[in-house]
This record gives structure tokens, sequence and C-alpha cells, in this order.
């Protein structure tokens, strides 16, 4: 056998890569997954709320294995197979001496957080793809010299950005490095450099003519999330905490902090420049969302993207002991959650138990649906979120029109509704008892989403009737 085939480390990512496989096929799609698989059936070059990257994965991997779960989900594991490589070899050419690369993957690989997003498909699993792969390109760069290496790095920085907004934090802390670091400095003499910054704004330019021609709907989305407020809610920052203690575990998150913290360290008084460059790809996004939660919230999987470099950073400033324990209890929680996830079997209450909240009985929701359509004699089901529209039009049976009511979908190019239909209409009742999207909507009883006989979620049907007085709505697409 080939010796590098028998690698006991690259033996273990495939056989990880493999369970991730496994578990992609295993677990109920989410309502943003079901929302995404939408996109992927309706390819433009933006979205109202992220660039199209998802959008072609889901494309490509529906391609190649149908519309279910494992097909929306196949690029996932694929792609977390080459950002652990990628990360592997950026450790081990920024720190050629102490080769941290494969401690930083595994370290990386350990966290629940990581391997959620090697599951489940939503735009951040080809951020943190592409985000990895372009570290890569700088830390060949950083060791080589060579300045081609600008191209790549732009290529898949622009391809990062391509996947979402967040990849701008991997730009920012790029130019920090190489404004502060001396070493660095030299590349702004260097029109690769420039070109290389080329290449990716040229990549994501198809993202910025879909906002020119949609009213700037995208960035004014997602940029009205910047910012912490007016006032101070310490709340926000113990959920972030709280939320990476859960995400990263707490050991391994005390280890990225505390390497990240080490190579500033580093290269503060020993001008490190391979530690300076994980210190900019870290600390100063890091600073920026501890700064937005003292007055908004800071969604959990946010800061995903800081920690490829963080843990390069904790591989090689940490003591090994506390990575060893620190990815024994990483694993254990990722375990621990996808049984969970997979099989439920603690009959958690929903408000202890996010599997259950965004996976759970989606199914069986399907089926009462098209029971009470059939017995109504409506010829459409409805529902005014995204999520839950796009989750019954996943999982009801062929044939059957499923319409999403929202502004969001005049941004689509999906048919409209025809005209007269006399159909049902799905809303939860988390949304409160407030005035529905589609006016002369009657009541016409309740449906109850449960796994294992807990309850997820509970919704109100209604009798509806299009046109619903111009009210934005689309009929989506039904899997092939």
């Amino acid at each position: 056998m080939n010796p590098r085939l028998a690698n006991p480390w690259l033996l273990a990512l495939l056989l990880l890569t493999a369970l991730r496989l496994g578990a992609a096929a295993l677990l109920p799609l989410t309502p943003d997954e079901a929302y995404y698989w939408v996109w992927g059936r309706n390819l433009q070059p933006g979205y109202l709320d992220h660039p199209p990257m998802v959008a072609l994965w889901i494309a490509a991997g529906t391609a190649l294995a149908g519309d279910g779960a494992f097909g929306i989900r196949l690029l996932g594991p694929i792609g977390l197979a080459f950002a652990s490589l990628a990360v592997a070899g950026a450790g081990d050419a920024l720190m050629p001496r102490l080769r941290p690369g494969r401690w930083a993957a595994l370290l990386l690989n350990a966290m629940p957080l990581t391997n959620a997003g090697a599951v489940l498909m939503t735009p951040d699993t080809p951020l943190f793809v592409f985000w990895c792969l372009a570290l890569w390109a700088v830390a060949r760069l950083h060791a080589s010299g060579r300045g081609w290496w600008w191209l790549a790095v732009g290529v898949l920085a622009g391809c990062a950005l391509l996947s979402k907004y967040t990849a701008a934090l991997f730009g920012a802390g790029l130019v920090l490095w190489l404004l502060v670091d001396p070493a660095a400095r030299r590349w702004w003499r260097d029109w690769r450099l420039f070109a290389g910054g080329a290449l990716a704004a040229l990549v994501f330019l198809p993202v910025v003519a879909w906002n020119a021609g949609h009213g700037w709907a995208s960035f004014a989305k997602q940029g009205g999330r910047a910012g912490a407020g007016d006032d101070v809610e310490l709340r926000f920052l113990g959920e972030l905490v709280g939320g990476q203690l859960a995400l990263a575990s707490p050991v391994l998150l005390v280890l990225c902090a505390g390497g990240a913290g080490l190579a500033a360290l580093a290269w503060a008084r020993r001008s490190d420049s391979a530690a300076g460059l994980l210190a900019a790809l870290t600390l100063p996004a890091a600073l920026l969302f501890v700064w937005q939660a003292t007055g908004s919230r800071v969604q959990g999987n946010w800061p995903a993207v800081l920690y490829p470099a963080a843990c390069i950073a904790a591989a090689a400033f940490t003591a090994m002991r506390w990575q060893r324990i620190g990815a024994a209890i990483g694993a254990g929680m990722t375990l621990i959650v996808f049984l969970q996830a997979g099989f439920a079997p603690l009959p958690l209450p929903r408000s202890l138990d996010i599997t259950l909240a965004r996976l759970g009985g989606w199914n069986a929701l399907a089926r009462e649906a098209e029971a009470a359509r059939i017995r109504e004699g409506a010829s459409f089901i409805a529902a005014e979120e995204y999520g839950l529209a796009a989750e019954l039009a996943l999982h009801l049976p062929p044939g059957v029109t499923v319409i999403g009511i929202s502004d969001r979908w005049d941004l689509f190019t999906l048919p409209e509704p025809a005209l007269g239909q006399r159909g049902l209409m799905l809303r939860s009742l988390r949304r409160g008892e407030g005035p529905s999207l589609w006016p002369g909507a009657e009541p016409a009883g309740e449906i109850v989403r449960s796994r294992g006989g807990v309850e997820a979620e509970r919704y109100r049907v209604f009798h509806v009737q299009t046109p619903a007085e111009n009210q934005p709505s689309a009929v989506l697409p039904r899997p092939r």
C-alpha cells in the first residue's frame, strides 16, 4: 500500500468524512437548509439573505445525488475534508519548526460547531471551506515568498465572499497584517498583491450587480445587522460567550483564545510574522463580535471562521495535555448532539433541545398537512414562514402545489400562483396571533409537529384563496 494512503491521520480524516456523509443522509433537513434548496432550484447571482455559493453547492449536490438530504448536503462533508487538509498544511507552512498543522486540524474537527457545519448545508459551510483554503494559500505565500500565491488568495477569498459577507473579515485581517507586520509590508510594492485583490473583486462582482438591480436589498439587509445598537445589553454578550462554550466546547474555546493571545505576544515581542498573521485573522474580528454583542445579538455560528487560525495558534502555543483533553471533550459533546439529533434518546422539551426545534417531525407534519388538504378539498398548501414553506415543498407528496407568501419571494424568478384557487395555509403559533399576511384567512384548526411524542411546534391552519390582495407570493419547486 502507498505509505501516504496508509497515513493514520489521512485514514482518520477519510473515516470522519464517511461518518459525516452518513449523518448528512440520516438527519432531517432544517428549515434553513430547505430554504437554500429552493435557491438551488432557482439559481441567481444573489439573494436577499446571502450571496449564492450555497445555492451552487446544493445545485451540484442534488444533480449528483437527488433532492433528498444526502444530495443537498453532499458537498459539505467533502468540503470540510479539504478544509481540514488546508488547515493542516497552513499550520505546517507557517511554523515549520513546530509543525502544528495536524493537531490544529484535529482540534478544529473536534468542535461541535465544525461538525455541525460539515453536515448541515448553510452559507457558513462553503464560507468555512474557502476561508480555510484562503488561509492555506496565504501560508504558502508566506513560506515560499512567491508573490504568485496572491492570485490564489484572491480567487479563494473571492469565493469565500461569494459564500457570505462575513468573509470581508478575512480581507480586513489580511490588510491589518500587511500594514503592521514589517516583513509583510514588502508586498505593497508587488503588483501581484493588487492583482489578487482585483481577482477577489471580480469573483464577487455578480453579487454587486444583482444588488444593483434589486435596490441593494441584500446589502441593506445584512448591513443593518452590523453595529452594537444604542443601548448596552449585556445579555447578548452572555449569549455570545455561552454559545461559543457550547459550540466550540469549553476547553477548546479557552485554548483558542489563549493561543491567539500568545500568537499576538510572539508577534509583538519577536516580530514573528507567522504568529502575527494568525493573530490578525482572529483577534480583531473577535473584538468586533464582542463589541456588537454589547448591544445586539451575535448568532453563534458567526465566529466559526475565527477558529481555523485560532486552532493553529492553540496547537502551536498551548500545552499538548490540554489539547488532548479539549479534543476529547469536544468530540464527546459532538457525539451527544448527533445522537440526540438522529435518535432522540432523551425526551427533552423544545426549550432544552435545539435538535427538536430545528430537525424534529417534518415528515409527520407534511403528512398531517396533506390529510387536512384532502379533507378540506384544497388545491394547494401555503405558508408565510419561508423555512416552513420550503420544508412543505420538500416533504409533501408529488403534485401538491406549495405556495410561499412574503416579500422575499418577489426577489426570485419563481412562478406566481394561479388565480381563484382555494387552499390551506399553515402558520406557527410561535409567531403569535397577529393579522395574517394573507387577508381574509379563516381559521380551520391546528396541526402539531412533534418527535417521539414531544411537541416541537404548533401551527394554526387557515382557509385561504388566491390572489391574496397583491400579496407577494410564489409557487415553490418540488423534488424531481
